[in-house]
């Protein structure tokens, strides 16, 4: 490798944002290669937690007191730089909620409930559970048709197979913006495009590129659009789901319950505007303020550098997989994809590979990654997927390397 990624930005400055990289587990250093499941937070984001409950802990939009009017005016702050973020058109299109999974269920729910039986969705080979369960869930309520697009050998989407799966009968594609298991960078805008130029509507399940690429929905296209705060260095428990004003004014509410009301009565409610008709209940107004300083956090490096450095770890750890772990096998070298690599050594069973890892202080990840089907599609019960984000450095995937090594040399 001829740029030390100490050349892109200052590493070893950011690194001291996040204390668990300084742990050490079983003894050794711990090499944290589980991003694509959850990133780690930096100092800063804590600390706005504390500052929330410390300082301006108050229910938000209900009360007329200072701490109330800090808290709403925080979470509000925050739902604005949301919208800015991804390019929305208005902060009336960002709703929060608990994560990508609630965010997928509340649209595969509300605005399911205007689809028909017989109506078709298509969802990818691909997709994570929680973009495949939620539509199984309106099938057996609904009688809708479930169509899956199958990818190529690289785990590339079948884009030509794609577009032969549309009837006069579809009303919704559901499709991952970048694939948990294989990295694979979809291309969503096209997906989009396909899927408006039937008629049909676009969801694009955003957990795993949020914090890898600039996003801007009107060049994008999205009807909707989701993704969670803890992919992103932010908070557990919040997420985000844009969707197009129009469609959420024609979508009944996901709950019943405080703040999506405007009037009650026991005879007939009205609900309130956008967005709050679509988030009932106290919110978690804490974690959402510390989303705010996550946003800067990234905002602050540049998507851009971040981006570059994680391709020159990818690129340069798979090399070195391949050319020097004996029996090494590589699941998705789709061009363009994203900071993520699924593996195994030879036939090894996944759970001894990551367990091994573990003792040498290396955290990745085990098993079918919430996607069976993708499993089945590939031949295998599951994977070991390593996956790098912002922290990471060189040093650590020569660790990585040498691990490997090792543990390739102890099951053959």
């Amino acid at each position: 490798m001829t740029q030390k990624s100490t050349d892109i930005y200052p590493l070893g400055e950011l690194r001291r944002d996040f204390p668990i990289l300084q742990r050490k587990i079983h003894g050794k250093e711990l090499v944290y290669f589980d991003n694509t499941a959850s990133t780690q937070t930096p100092r800063q984001v804590v600390d706005a937690v504390t500052d929330m409950y410390y300082a301006h802990k108050a229910n938000v939009h209900r009360g007329v007191h200072t701490l109330s009017q800090e808290a709403t005016d925080m979470m509000e702050r925050t739902r604005r730089h949301v919208a800015e973020y991804i390019g929305a058109r208005s902060y009336k299109e960002i709703i929060f909620t608990r994560g990508t999974t609630e965010s997928i269920n509340l649209v595969a729910s509300s605005y399911g409930s205007l689809l028909e039986e017989g109506d078709e969705v298509i969802l990818s080979v691909m997709e994570h559970h929680a973009n495949i369960v939620p539509w199984q869930l309106l099938r057996q309520r609904k009688g809708i048709v479930i169509k899956v697009i199958p990818m190529r050998a690289d785990g590339s989407l079948d884009m030509d197979a794609y577009r032969g799966l549309f009837t006069e009968r579809t009303r919704m594609v559901s499709v991952t913006h970048v694939s948990n298991v294989l990295g694979t960078v979809n291309p969503a805008a096209e997906i989009v495009a396909e899927a408006h130029r039937h008629g049909a509507v676009a969801l694009i399940d955003g957990a795993q590129a949020v914090a890898h690429m600039s996003l801007d929905m009107q060049a994008l296209g999205a009807d909707f659009y989701t993704f969670s705060s803890h992919k992103m260095y932010g908070p557990t428990g919040i997420g985000v789901l844009y969707g197009r004003e129009e469609l959420l004014e024609r979508m009944p509410p996901y709950q019943g319950g405080g703040e999506m009301i405007s009037h009650v009565t026991f005879e007939h409610t009205t609900y309130a505007e956008l967005p709050f008709k679509f988030e009932a209940g106290t919110p978690d107004y804490v974690g959402i303020a510390a989303l705010d300083t996550a946003l800067h956090y990234i905002s602050r490096i540049g998507l851009g550098r971040i981006a570059a450095h994680e391709q020159q770890l990818l690129e340069y750890t798979t090399r070195r997989m391949i050319d020097e772990v004996p029996g090494m096998r590589i699941f998705g070298t789709a061009p363009g994809k994203a900071a993520v690599i699924s593996f195994l050594i030879g036939n090894e069973h996944h759970y001894d590979i990551g367990l091994l890892l573990d003792k040498l202080g290396i955290a990745v990840r085990t098993g079918h990654h919430c996607a069976q089907p993708l499993m089945h599609a590939l031949g295998v019960e599951g994977t070991v997927r390593a996956s790098m984000a912002m922290y990471n450095s060189v040093e650590e995937c020569d660790t990585f390397i040498a691990a490997l090594k090792r543990v390739a040399a102890m099951l053959g």
